[in-house]
């Protein structure tokens, strides 16, 4: 693929368009021009297109044989220190600077979106928001911890929602609070650049998966794999508050009552990281609305 997806820069030829050019220029749904960009080039990479119909056969074939090596050790066994200062160690030396770039803003993005949800929901809710500004930062076991959020987050809200005996409602959206949403303070120009830096965003998960699954007790390993499929809850908060349920057809990770197979968990992870960053980019540009409602209203 070109450097730019600028049209201008894409010859288009009817008898052999450009799938990345439509894809780019297609805006039925919500994502931030950047990201769009930095996404479709880390997809169109031949790391891609060549490493990762290798590597997923073979990932896959990994979390089986992991699950059969863990049956006679102890259930409490796992190294969480050591799994992530592998994993900082090789998203600094492997991965593409967009699959890196990508990776630090969906820390961001998430404790965002839960802290609007907290915002607009008529109760008071701990957070835990997370915001790595480097990649060693992730060292503080900022995966497992990026998880443990997640479920944290939803066993409090709904707490305090029973116990207040109210429920999710929408808000007008001159009176949502948006002000906790903002782009993160983190550049693709300052991601690592070396030689070895062509890992695909796809790739490194299948890969990081199975090495996941090593490092952790199976508790922890089945509860990642499965908070995958809250986007479905997340995404239906979102939509009760903003009163806009249309925007749920853009989720694929759903049915978080019926619990699926650890084996597609790397594809999982992906869907999830793009529907987290359409669902910020439309709170985004419903922010941007309510700003310009109450600016023509002066």
């Amino acid at each position: 693929m070109s450097q730019s997806l600028d049209p201008k820069d894409i010859l288009h030829d009817p008898r052999d368009p450009s799938p990345w050019l439509a894809s780019y220029l297609d805006q039925s749904t919500p994502l931030e021009d950047g990201v769009k960009r930095a996404w479709l080039a880390d997809a169109a990479s031949g790391s891609r297109q060549y490493l990762l119909p290798l590597i997923r056969p073979l990932a896959r074939t990994c979390i089986v044989l992991i699950q059969l090596l863990k049956i006679p050790l102890p259930r409490s066994w796992s190294a969480s220190r050591m799994l992530h200062r592998i994993l900082a160690r090789g998203m600094r030396l492997t991965l593409s600077p967009q699959a890196n770039w990508l990776i630090m803003r969906h820390f961001h993005l998430g404790s965002q979106i839960l802290a609007f949800i907290a915002a607009n929901s008529g109760v008071q809710v701990q957070l835990s928001p997370l915001a790595p500004t480097d990649i060693d930062d992730l060292k503080d076991e900022l995966f497992l911890k990026h998880d443990l959020n997640l479920y944290n987050f939803i066993i409090n809200l709904n707490t305090a929602l029973r116990a207040n005996g109210s429920t999710l409602a929408p808000v007008p959206l001159d009176q949502v609070d948006f002000s906790m949403l903002e782009q993160p303070e983190l550049h693709l120009a300052d991601m690592p650049k070396g030689r070895l830096n062509a890992i695909d965003l796809q790739s490194a998960i299948e890969i990081f998966t199975p090495v996941y699954q090593l490092f952790l007790t199976d508790n922890d390993f089945w509860r990642a794999a499965n908070s995958l499929q809250l986007d479905e809850t997340i995404g239906i908060y979102c939509a009760t508050i903003l009163n806009s349920p249309e925007h749920l057809i853009l989720l694929n990770n759903k049915h978080p009552l019926v619990p699926m197979s650890t084996l597609r968990a790397g594809y999982r992870l992906v869907l999830h990281g793009l529907s987290t960053e359409m669902l910020h980019c439309l709170l985004m540009q419903m922010k941007a609305a309510q700003a310009e409602q109450k600016a023509g209203g002066l």
